[in-house]
């Protein structure tokens, strides 16, 4: 989730290009649906990633995440506190938990990324409202993911949305270009750009681009730490966490979201 470095320019789709990114995409949002439908108690991530793993593959695709920087597996699975790049293992999911599941499938060349964060069993009020709020900030920023808006506005309406809640977005990873590779610029940040944090490149939203918006949002602060297996990061207070993201085609009219399912 954009921890790469990332080549400056931006890749705009052909007609031809943008039709494969829809088929990647559906491969790619069926595939959470599956690893949703798959989430119950006494369930292991590991399982849960095999799902992923044989229905991408069967699809005629690729799992991206596999082997992408040395990463084990085909999904990210993250528990409670774990915001992304969860290992999947042994860790058997209870009721009660929250299971953010982040995948992706690469099709004819092209990516489709996407994630979700959905309960196992009956889960507290204050975790079903964390899940809800994630998951709506994503459409309150991507009502700016227009032709003649620029990324940060996009970061701007997730931020409000997310703190008039009070709740928190994670600053260290945030969304990205997608396409042909996994991560391409530009990189598409949860919040407001601080101008006393150095310059961040701000382009302005041209038909063509595709990008993958994904707010990553904790109930307590946004600080975060990277567990000592190098990938998994988590919340630095140990408050619970949600994740929710589409890949999206910017248009000349509303953005068309390339991974939608029926996820509600």
């Amino acid at each position: 989730s954009g921890y790469l470095t990332m080549a400056e320019t931006i890749t705009i789709k052909s007609v031809r290009d943008i039709e494969l990114m829809r088929q990647a995409g559906k491969i790619t949002a069926a595939a959470r649906s599956i690893a949703r439908q798959a989430v119950a108690d006494g369930v292991t991530t590991k399982q849960i990633d095999k799902h992923v793993h044989d229905f991408i593959v069967k699809s005629g695709a690729y799992p991206t995440f596999l082997n992408y920087c040395g990463f084990p597996a085909s999904a990210c699975i993250s528990v409670n506190e774990e915001i992304i790049h969860g290992i999947p293992g042994k860790r058997v999911i209870r009721n009660g938990d929250i299971v953010s599941l982040d995948l992706g499938a690469t099709y004819k060349g092209f990516v489709g990324d996407c994630a979700g964060t959905y309960p196992c069993g009956e889960i507290s009020e204050e975790a079903r409202k964390l899940i809800e709020v994630t998951r709506q900030s994503f459409f309150e920023g991507i009502k700016f993911a227009k032709e003649g808006y620029r990324i940060s506005d996009i970061g701007a309406a997730v931020q409000d949305y997310v703190e008039s809640h009070g709740y928190s977005v994670v600053r260290d990873y945030v969304g990205h270009g997608v396409g042909r590779k996994l991560h391409e610029a530009p990189e598409v940040p949860n919040y407001r750009p601080d101008r006393h944090s150095g310059h961040r490149p701000d382009p302005r939203l041209v038909r063509g681009m595709t990008i993958a918006v994904e707010p990553m949002v904790n109930i307590g602060g946004y600080e975060v730490k990277e567990m000592p297996n190098g990938w998994t990061v988590v919340t630095a207070d140990g408050s619970l966490s949600a994740h929710y993201e589409n890949t999206i085609l910017i248009t000349d009219g509303e953005p068309e979201i390339l991974t939608m399912a029926e996820d509600i």
